[in-house]
């Protein structure tokens, strides 16, 4: 027997949905998420199915991973001990290494096997491919709380030539794109995976750059989840650094915002890829789920009234 009531929720939903989707029908968005959500399956799942769903209705999506936790894991095992400045990986030859096989082999390879399990069209790539990524080797600089720094085989991105993932988009794939690069000698480089997704929205002029995080979105108090903000602009972020509440890992994922919407991305999202559907519920709901960062607070809320509206 038929739960009336359910279904009727459902179809509430759908009814909720159809402005979203009519709106961002034929847009690109970039995700990138971390290596901690590629190292459980089960919520790798949960995450590429969400995904699948913005693609049925029409979204292009590129996805970018990161591998962290799995390269310092196999760097340990290399014998070597991971280091990190402000939210950055310190690489050095070692390093690298363990880098280069832990993102090309292992982290973008379990993605395209679980994209395969569900029955995702999606084709893996990195920086290096086609010139996707050029980069050059960062030089030492000067880091608050650590002095001078040299990251080692870090690469600052120069250009960015998105021709390859068009092409994928074009063809009906997701793209999973690993964050490495090369200079113009060939040599591989290690680039923050929040750093190339940002410079792959602005190059492919996307919609939206989702950062999916295990927090629950950008937080006054971490790791308090009822300190959420819920919306913020760039002002806002910058504020939160100054006051110390964003540290670590959100270190590079403020400034990667940042050069997201100052190169053009309307909108830029922090949520949470633990929390169930928060994805799809940041995407097609008003409420949201996460973070909604734009360039000033008053395109937040013109966002919200023009969507509303649709």
């Amino acid at each position: 027997m038929k739960d009336v009531g359910q279904h009727s929720l459902e179809i509430a939903a759908l009814r909720h949905a159809a402005p979203y989707i009519r709106l961002y029908r034929d847009k690109t968005f970039v995700l990138k998420v971390g290596g901690g959500a590629c190292a459980s399956p089960e919520a790798l799942a949960a995450l590429l199915e969400q995904i699948e769903v913005l693609r049925v209705v029409g979204i292009r999506c590129v996805l970018v991973h990161g591998g962290g936790p799995q390269a310092s894991a196999l760097l340990e095992r290399l014998g070597g001990e991971p280091r990190f400045a402000a939210g950055r990986r310190v690489t050095d030859e070692l390093a690298l290494e363990a880098t280069l096989l832990a993102l090309n082999g292992e982290v973008n390879t379990r993605v395209l096997c679980a994209c395969r399990a569900l029955g995702i069209e999606a084709a893996g790539i990195s920086g290096v491919d086609a010139g996707l990524l050029r980069a050059r080797r960062r030089p030492p600089v000067e880091v608050e709380g650590h002095g001078l720094v040299d990251y080692g085989q870090v690469g600052d991105l120069e250009a960015v030539e998105p021709r390859l993932v068009v092409e994928l988009l074009d063809d009906g794939l997701l793209a999973v794109v690993s964050p490495l690069a090369a200079d113009d000698r060939g040599n591989p480089l290690n680039v923050n995976a929040d750093t190339v997704a940002a410079a792959l929205a602005v190059a492919l002029r996307a919609e939206k750059l989702l950062l999916l995080t295990e927090a629950a979105g950008v937080l006054e108090r971490h790791p308090d989840p009822s300190s959420l903000v819920s919306y913020t602009d760039l002002a806002g972020l910058r504020e939160l650094r100054r006051r110390g509440a964003l540290d670590g890992g959100m270190l590079p994922k403020a400034a990667a915002i940042e050069r997201a919407i100052l190169g053009g991305v309307p909108r830029v999202h922090v949520v949470s890829y633990v929390q169930h559907d928060g994805l799809l519920s940041e995407i097609f709901t008003n409420e949201g789920a996460g973070t909604l960062i734009v360039a000033e607070r008053n395109d937040a809320v013109g966002a919200v009234a023009v969507e509303s509206a649709s």
